[in-house]
């Protein structure tokens, strides 16, 4: 690290105690900005340099008990690539920005109507007949400009998620239905990469990793045809929820260098009766 921007960064640093008592050094969002305009460098990468000196950007302070300086710094330093921004890839998002990925891409074709209004985060009436992967692209940049997010207004193809996958660490399913699903496993597959897959019918759950190779549950029920249970079943608020933050705890996982801990199996939870199973595939 050259010695200037080592110097701008402790000069900018103020003292405080992290949210455990201990004392600390940390960088408001205004000191990243200034150090960026000082600096010429983008956010995350004044904010990387900084973890890297023991100076954690405020905005992550309440990550630093569960996670150190230097996994919040390999945080930013990942990719995830992610397939729909609708019920899932809403509450991926707001959670894998607000954690500190510092570089995301979204894929999806469709706008919002009037039936995701129920479960959809993104989705708001002012939203209706936009564009989720515009609306996904403006709340990143609101809630974290440090994370470098690239939309992709478009359905992808098998090729296409190919192509999409390039140069990520981790993809993340966040489709519905199942027709798409068995191309983005296929090619996560040959990418070499995880895949953290969900799915939502009525009140139950499905999440699962898949390590690279690996074949993924949804897959292979999707190998079966027929329609998907969530279009039997529904797709409420709680259940959807639920499945985005726990696709996001595994995602978070596996960018901070930490085992995934459903590789290979896939957690079952039904709200209903609050019962929560792990099964091996």
């Amino acid at each position: 690290m050259p010695g200037s921007i080592r110097q701008a960064i402790e000069a900018a640093a103020h003292h405080a105690p992290y949210p455990d008592g201990r004392a600390g050094r940390f960088l408001t969002a205004a000191a990243v900005t200034a150090l960026c305009r000082e600096l010429g460098l983008a956010p995350r990468h004044v904010e990387i340099e900084a973890l890297g000196l023991g100076v954690c950007p405020l905005r992550y302070a309440r990550n630093l008990r569960a996670f150190t300086m230097a996994e919040q710094a390999r945080l930013l330093s990942s990719t995830a690539a992610m397939v729909g921004c609708g019920g899932l890839g809403g509450g991926l998002l707001e959670i894998l920005v607000r954690s500190g990925v510092g570089t995301m891409r979204a894929a999806d074709g469709d706008v919002f109507e009037e039936t995701n209004l129920n479960r959809q985060l993104l989705s708001d009436c002012s939203a209706l007949g936009a564009p989720k992967a515009a609306l996904a692209a403006a709340r990143a940049a609101a809630v974290n400009p440090s994370v470098d997010f690239t939309a992709h207004a478009g359905f992808l193809d098998a090729a296409g998620m190919r192509s999409f996958l390039a140069g990520a660490d981790v993809a993340v399913d966040a489709l519905g239905g199942l027709a798409d699903r068995p191309a983005l496993a296929a090619a996560a597959r040959e990418r070499g990469i995880a895949l953290v897959t969900g799915a939502v019918a009525g009140y139950t759950v499905i999440v699962a990793t898949v390590p690279p190779g690996a074949a993924s549950p949804v897959e292979l029920l999707a190998g079966g045809g027929g329609t998907a249970a969530e279009e039997v079943l529904g797709c409420p608020a709680p259940a959807v929820t639920a499945a985005a933050s726990l696709m996001a705890a595994e995602v978070v996982r596996l960018l901070a260098g930490r085992a995934p801990a459903l590789a290979g199996k896939a957690l079952v939870a039904d709200l209903e009766t609050m019962r929560f199973d792990t099964v091996t595939f």
